[in-house]
C-alpha cells in the first residue's frame, strides 16, 4: 500500500467538472488497488458523502499543504500547485504532474477576452508553471500521442532528454506517460431519473436530442452549430440541442455563451430547437441527461488548442453509447473517423454539419453501425485501463533517473513565479493597475469578495 497525495485546483462538490472529476476517479481507481488516497482542491471540498479524505487547503497555506505532503510517499498533482506551494516544488516524495490539460494552449484561447497586458500575463504564467512542472517531476501524465510529441519537444528543451533519463528507457514511457481521461466501467442506466424529455419545456418522448455534453468556452464553435440546427429543422422538426451545462463551476462564464443565446434568440430556436441549461448538473447526475439524448454533439475552431486537445465530453459521449458528430482538427475526430463512431465535419461548415445532424438523428442501419462501434472503444477508455501507468507507479514509487537533491537541477532554464501568497496578490494588483487603472482592481475586488 502507498500514501498518495492527490492534488486538484478545482471545486470537489456534487457539480464538478473535468479536473475534479478525473482527481476523483483517481483517487478512487488507486483507493480500489489498495493505496490510501487523500484528495485536495485549492478552492473548495464539499463533496456530499466523500469515499476518502477530500480536503480544502488554501492556494499558499504550506503549513496545510506540508502536513498532506509528509503523510504521502507519492504526491500528484494538476494545475498550478508547484507555484502556489514551495512544499510541492520541493518535495522528496515521488512526484507526478498531471499535464493532461496544455494550459499554456487553453489560455491562449481562454484569454482573448482580456485585455491584452492581462492575456500575455496569463499565457506566461500558464507556460511558466508548466515548464517548471515538467522540469520537476518524476513522472508527467499527457491525454494522447499527439500530446506526448507535444511535451517531449518541451521535455527536450529543458533538458530532461539526458543520458540519465534515456539509458534505460529509451522511449520515455517512464518519464512522460500517456493517461487519457477515462470514464466508468458500467454506461449509465436506461433508469437513470428524469433528465430532459418531459421536464425541459420543449423535449418530449418525440423529441431528437443532440447533447452538448460540458461548457460553452471560446475555444469551441457553438454559432456554426446553432446555425446548423436552423437549417437542419425543415428536414427534421423534431430535432432538439440541448447544452448540459453553461455554468462552469469554477471557471468564469465566456461571453461566447452570451453570444450563442443572442443567435439562438434572433433565428427563433431559443427555448425550443435550442436549449440553454444555465447551471452545471451534478456529476452523478450526468447520466440521466446523456442516457436521454440521440447523439452526442462537440464543434470546434481549428487552432493550435484544437490540435493538442482532448474534449472530455467525447468520453460522455462513449459511456452513454451515443453516436456522435465532431468537427474535425484535433485527436478524437481521428478516433470517429477511424473507429466509425459517427460523423466528422469541416470546422465553420454550417451546410455540412446541417447534413450530419440530420443523418446522425435518423433511424438508420447507419447509425445502428456506430453504435455498435461506440459501444466496442468505450472499454479502452475506462479508469481502470487508462490509468494503468499511474498504478505501476504508484505500486513501486522511485525519483526520476536524474533527480537530484531539492530538485533544482532538474532540467534547465528559469524558474516559474509564484502564483500565491502575499507577493503574488501585490504583483497582480500593481499589473492590473497598469493594465486597466484604479476602476479595474476595485472591480477585480469586488468579484473576488463575492465569490
Amino acid at each position: 500500500m502507498t500514501r498518495v497525495l492527490i492534488i486538484t485546483g478545482d471545486p470537489l462538490a456534487a457539480a464538478m467538472a473535468g479536473p475534479a472529476i478525473r482527481a476523483y476517479n483517481t483517487g478512487l481507481t488507486l483507493q480500489a488497488a489498495g493505496h490510501e488516497v487523500r484528495l485536495v482542491s485549492t478552492t473548495r471540498a464539499e463533496h456530499p458523502a466523500p469515499p476518502f479524505p477530500m480536503l480544502h487547503v488554501a492556494a499558499g497555506d504550506e503549513r496545510g499543504i506540508r502536513a498532506h505532503e509528509r503523510w504521502a510517499e507519492v504526491v500528484l498533482f494538476q494545475g498550478y500547485a508547484n507555484t502556489q506551494f514551495r512544499t510541492i516544488a520541493r518535495t522528496d516524495r515521488m512526484l507526478i504532474a498531471d499535464a493532461y490539460d496544455p494550459m499554456h494552449l487553453e489560455m491562449l484561447e481562454q484569454g482573448r477576452e482580456l485585455p491584452p497586458a492581462t492575456w500575455s500575463l496569463r499565457v506566461a504564467t500558464a507556460r511558466d508553471a508548466l515548464n517548471d512542472q515538467l522540469r520537476r517531476a518524476d513522472l508527467v501524465l499527457c491525454a494522447s500521442e499527439r500530446q506526448r510529441l507535444l511535451y517531449l519537444g518541451q521535455l527536450a528543451g529543458l533538458g530532461r532528454l539526458n543520458p540519465a533519463t534515456y539509458a534505460a528507457d529509451p522511449d520515455l514511457r517512464g518519464l512522460l506517460a500517456v493517461v487519457p481521461f477515462g470514464l466508468e466501467a458500467s454506461p449509465p442506466a436506461a433508469d437513470a431519473g428524469a433528465g430532459m424529455r418531459g421536464v425541459v419545456p420543449g423535449i418530449d418522448a418525440a423529441s431528437r436530442v443532440l447533447i452538448w455534453g460540458g461548457g460553452v468556452y471560446s475555444w469551441f464553435d457553438p454559432l456554426t452549430l446553432i446555425r446548423a440546427v436552423a437549417s437542419a429543422r425543415e428536414r427534421e422538426p423534431r430535432i432538439r440541442l440541448f447544452f448540459l451545462g453553461t455554468r462552469h463551476p469554477g471557471v468564469d462564464e465566456m461571453g461566447i455563451v452570451r453570444e450563442a443565446f443572442d443567435l439562438a434568440t434572433s433565428l427563433g430556436l431559443e427555448g425550443r430547437e435550442v436549449v440553454f441549461n444555465d447551471t452545471w448538473v451534478p456529476y452523478d447526475r450526468r447520466g440521466a441527461y446523456l442516457v436521454e439524448a440521440d447523439a452526442g454533439v462537440s464543434t470546434h475552431h481549428v487552432h493550435v488548442e484544437t490540435t493538442f486537445s482532448f474534449r472530455t465530453r467525447i468520453l460522455d459521449y462513449l459511456w452513454a453509447g451515443l453516436p456522435m458528430v465532431v468537427t474535425e482538427g484535433d485527436g478524437f475526430a481521428e478516433l470517429v473517423a477511424a473507429e466509425g463512431l459517427g460523423i466528422v465535419v469541416p470546422a465553420n461548415d454550417t451546410d455540412a454539419l446541417a447534413d450530419a445532424l440530420v443523418r446522425v438523428l435518423a433511424d438508420s442501419p447507419e447509425v445502428a453501425g456506430w453504435r455498435a462501434n461506440v459501444a466496442r472503444v468505450r472499454e479502452r477508455f475506462v479508469w481502470e485501463v487508462v490509468l494503468q501507468p499511474v498504478l505501476e507507479a504508484v505500486a513501486r514509487p522511485r525519483r526520476a533517473a536524474d533527480a537530484t537533491p531539492g530538485r533544482d537541477a532538474m532540467g534547465v532554464g528559469a524558474r516559474a513565479r509564484r502564483t500565491a501568497g502575499a507577493g503574488h496578490t501585490l504583483r497582480m494588483t500593481w499589473h492590473h493597475f497598469r493594465a486597466e487603472g484604479l476602476g479595474g482592481v476595485t472591480s477585480r475586488v469586488r468579484r473576488r469578495l463575492g465569490r
